[in-house]
């Protein structure tokens, strides 16, 4: 089969590309956007790129042109596609139908940790001989690659609530038809496509209900919005999992200060037994919950909790997640995706619990929908508060522009925060109030116009 994908540049149509062609079909697509790292991977696979979107690629005569969320009524493309009656589908229901129909497939939903969550849940299943194959929307790093197609029966995929096409509206995730689910974590967001909590709710009930009886669904027992879309429904085994003590499912205790770990316990209807510690470099209170979702999920096909334990203490985590870019004159400069206040503040208080009393420069850039929206900008204060210093940076105009007074939303920060409309004038200011044994923290959706290099460049230059 020949497909050609509209949209092929972004995270999720980029790996769907590279399982298509593992899966030994011929690829070709077309972005806005052609450009290195996405575009150097794609053409490696000998995918044959295509810059914009001109009506004149209906002369490849693909069999079948896949759409990305990115696609809209009025691209000259998509509209050339209609106007001819040509078949065309979505990425995810392409996935669904020529990569998932016949595999156990794991899906890992949330708000949260979806990235993460699914890169520990591959490697336990690699490290315990599964080999499975894989789609994530980040680059593990014990892989190096986001997407992966093999022989084996079990499949590990990110299972993103965005909507699928422009022609269907439904979550992503329904496409998927999981055997095993996480639900690991659920709170606003999407403010651009989803008015509010309860219609997020709504469309995580449509997931549950395909998952067949047999199939397990892992519950974040913290989590009330989950506990309501339960209540809305469920025909599936439920298993809990969260810190300290729960009705069912695993339960963590924190290890004592200085420890990077934690204990895992099961408790199957009040018989607690501890599984082993998992060690690690990773912190905070987001990632314990993490583990325990994907320790779960591999315990239900078949993994012991003992053995998914021990290979998190080689899991390497995925890039862009609290990644060490580089240490320039003492000063540590690391990248994190953080975007939504509540991911803000639990990578912040991560960074704290592995750097102590040492000083952290928050460096942000809120400039995801919902951010650009406004409809998160009250909250960010308090999502920055375990920073000594925040730089906020808000784009002065095009596609990235902010739609409200970022100066304004962190004024009651008072004077440890300021905010810019220039990144030069940004890295300038980092740069004059930076220290040796600084941590400075990126954190941002974007590549954010390179800051991590050019804090780099700039604090390479003896400090005051």
């Amino acid at each position: 089969m020949h497909i050609h994908i509209l949209g092929i540049c972004g995270t999720f149509m980029g790996g769907l590309a590279v399982l298509a062609r593992q899966a030994g079909h011929r690829v070709t697509g077309c972005d806005a956007n052609v450009y290195p790292p996405m575009s150097t991977q794609l053409e490696a696979q000998g995918i044959e790129l295509i810059e914009g979107f001109d009506p004149s690629q209906i002369s490849l005569e693909p069999d079948l042109f896949v759409i990305g969320n990115v696609v809209s009524r009025g691209n000259p493309l998509m509209e050339a596609i209609l106007d001819r009656n040509l078949p065309y589908t979505s990425g995810p229901q392409w996935l669904g139908e020529h990569v998932l129909a016949g595999k156990w497939v794991l899906a890992v939903a949330g708000t949260h940790g979806k990235t993460t969550t699914t890169s520990m849940l591959s490697w336990i299943l690699e490290d315990a001989g599964y080999e499975p194959g894989f789609l994530v929307g980040g680059v593990p790093q014990n892989f190096g690659i986001s997407a992966r197609l093999t022989a084996s029966d079990f499949f590990v995929i990110e299972a993103d609530e965005y909507d699928t096409a422009f022609f269907d509206k439904r979550s992503k995730f329904v496409h998927y038809r999981p055997r095993t689910a996480i639900l690991n974590n659920l709170e606003y967001d999407h403010a651009d496509i989803f008015p509010d909590l309860a219609a997020i709710e709504t469309q995580f009930h449509h997931l549950v209900r395909t998952v067949p009886r047999q199939g397990r669904l892992l519950v974040n027992g913290n989590e009330p919005s989950l506990a309501r879309v339960l209540e809305r429904g469920c025909w599936s085994e439920v298993e809990q999992f969260g810190m300290g003590n729960w009705r069912e499912g695993n339960a963590a205790t924190p290890v004592p200060e200085g420890k990077d770990g934690f204990d895992v316990w099961f408790d199957d209807k009040g018989q607690e037994a501890l599984q082993g510690t998992v060690i690690w470099d990773l912190q905070g209170t987001h990632n314990r919950m993490n583990a325990l979702a994907a320790i779960a999920a591999a315990r239900h096909v078949g993994v012991p909790p003992a053995r998914a334990i021990e290979s998190l203490s080689r899991f390497a985590n995925v890039k862009r997640r609290m990644e060490v870019r580089g240490v320039a004159n003492g000063v540590t400069v690391y990248d994190d995706f953080a975007h939504h206040p509540t991911a803000i503040q639990t990578t912040l208080d991560g960074l704290r619990r592995r750097v102590g009393e040492a000083r952290i420069l928050a460096v942000l850039e809120p400039r995801s929908n919902t951010m650009k929206l406004g409809v998160m900008k009250a909250q960010l204060p308090a999502s920055l508060e375990g920073a000594d210093l925040v730089f906020g940076y808000g784009a002065p105009g095009g596609k990235d522009a902010l739609g409200w007074d970022l100066a304004e939303s962190l004024a009651p920060l008072g004077d440890k925060a300021a905010a810019f409309q220039d990144i030069g004038a940004l890295v300038a200011a980092v740069r004059a109030a930076a220290k040796p044994g600084d941590h400075v923290l990126v954190m941002s959706n974007g590549g954010f116009g390179d800051v991590h290099r050019k804090l780099l460049d700039a604090l390479a230059a003896p400090l005051a």
